[in-house]
């Protein structure tokens, strides 16, 4: 019987069908490729791989390389109903260089600065947790709640029993998950609150085989937002592992905001937009946008991106923050891997005279991110900039500032992944006051860290350089 299935398809009609087969799928994935890749060696790579590996390379394609997220955000930004908020224009007093940022930012990301912000740094979950779940257990009107990751421990559960409470109190609560980070196959905390009667849902979840592309991309937006006034964002997940008082000895440093003021709108918005992404629900009551008055002297704008209509923005962003420093760069992150472009933009400031500082963790929580971030910072021999790495705890933190008058927190990581393929929201701030309190942040993880030279890279053996440099093959997907 098996010799006669081979038989068939040594046929010459068999034969001719996958040929045929072949140039089609191949043919197709070239006029995609040709139509939509803005990147050069991609659309080589991608070209190459549907000519040179019959049908698999075109299926390979359809898999991964098919942006069906962009195509369906197009749609919903046509169709989004959400309030629009008044802007202020630029704050008073910035210098011209960072006015100058503030101008790109504005034709980047849309809109105007929303003044009137107060903007409070909260380290780790133990001084974070306690203000959200505080915050829900005020809660009267509505709680909206994203994360990337929501662990049923001893620290997310005290989430699900204060939003089941919230729900039974008569509040509107929504909940949104990303499918990968909360569990796929089964999600005992979505489980869980289903059962408190919490609305919920995962982002790109499916079970679908033609959309399971969509698990490469990720929700790694960390949002919560109480009757439209308070809001948290930042760089936590929701997890016993962020509180040193849960976990010790193997807990993770990180760093949360408290938004008060109109900004809080433009995260009430990153929300609600996912949120009609997933379920088709527009969250356009009244009770999720009240006026907000002034609460601080912070400017701040909301920057989202992602794989879908805010494609390149956070690049965009960091790449004029870098050519516009006059002075000083700081970055904490806990990946860095950017790719060449923001490489030369970091060589071009240093080469400009900016004291550029980039601070990491000594040792990753990811294996196969160290390696490729050993290799990665390699090729920084040649650039100038300083390289500080801190001891454990592993610091998650999302830190950068310009000049001592601009920064950035939020969710987004140095790495294709957050430039490319997560969904991520991060709030560009401007105020010399609170720029300072995030270079005191920056200054106090400096104290503590350790100068990393390339050379210091270069000297290990060699075999362990083969192994980094085979891992940052993997850049495009870290």
């Amino acid at each position: 019987m098996l010799s006669l299935a081979f038989s068939h398809l040594s046929s010459p009609i068999a034969i001719l069908a996958l040929v045929l087969a072949y140039v089609a799928i191949a043919a197709s994935v070239t006029i995609d490729v040709l139509l939509t890749r803005g990147d050069v060696r991609a659309a080589l790579g991608w070209t190459a791989a549907a000519w040179l590996s019959p049908i698999l390379g075109g299926l390979l394609y359809f898999l991964f390389g098919v942006n069906r997220v962009t195509r369906r955000a197009l749609k919903l930004t046509r169709r989004a109903r959400r309030p629009d908020w008044p802007g202020v224009g630029d704050p008073p007093g910035l210098a011209g260089n960072i006015a100058q940022l503030a101008a790109v930012s504005a034709k980047v990301i849309g809109g105007e600065l929303a003044g009137g912000n107060r903007l409070t740094p909260l380290r780790g979950g133990d001084e974070a947790y306690p203000q959200m779940l505080a915050a829900i257990a005020g809660a009267t009107r509505g709680v909206v709640l994203a994360s990337y990751i929501f662990r049923d421990d001893e620290a997310g559960r005290r989430f699900i029993d204060a939003l089941a409470a919230a729900k039974a109190r008569g509040v509107e609560v929504r909940v949104l998950l990303d499918s990968v980070g909360a569990g796929y196959l089964f999600s005992p905390v979505m489980a869980r609150l289903r059962r408190g009667g919490v609305r919920g849902a995962r982002f790109l979840h499916t079970w679908l085989p033609w959309r399971m592309p969509f698990l490469n991309m990720r929700n790694h937006r960390k949002l919560l937002v109480v009757d439209g006034r308070l809001a948290f964002t930042g760089g936590i997940n929701i997890g016993a592992e962020n509180c040193a008082s849960l976990r010790p000895q193997h807990h993770i440093d990180d760093i949360h905001f408290r938004v008060e003021g109109p900004a809080v709108r433009q995260v009430m918005a990153a929300f609600a937009h996912d949120w009609d992404f997933t379920t088709g629900e527009v969250l356009d009551d009244p009770c999720w946008w009240p006026e907000l008055p002034a609460a601080g002297p912070v400017f701040a704008r909301g920057l989202s991106s992602g794989p879908d209509a805010d494609l390149y923005k956070l690049e965009a962003m960091l790449g004029a923050a870098l050519t516009l420093a006059r002075k000083r760069v700081r970055i904490v992150t806990p990946y860095f891997l950017p790719d060449a472009r923001l490489q030369f933009a970091i060589a071009q400031a240093v080469l400009r005279g900016v004291m550029v500082e980039i601070v990491l963790p000594e040792k990753s929580d990811q294996r196969v991110m160290q390696w490729a971030m050993a290799a990665h910072v390699r090729f920084f021999r040649h650039v100038g900039a300083r390289f500080i790495v801190t001891p454990a705890p592993f610091d998650h933190a999302k830190l950068a500032t310009v000049d001592g008058a601009w920064c950035l927190i939020g969710s987004s990581n140095w790495d294709a992944r957050s430039f490319r393929l997560n969904f991520e929201f991060d709030l560009e701030c401007y105020g010399a006051d609170f720029a300072a309190a995030i270079d005191a942040l920056i200054d106090a993880r400096i104290a503590r860290g350790r100068d990393l030279t390339p050379d210091e890279l270069l000297a290990r053996p060699v075999v362990l350089r083969l192994r980094d440099a085979a891992a940052r093959l993997l850049l495009p997907y870290l």
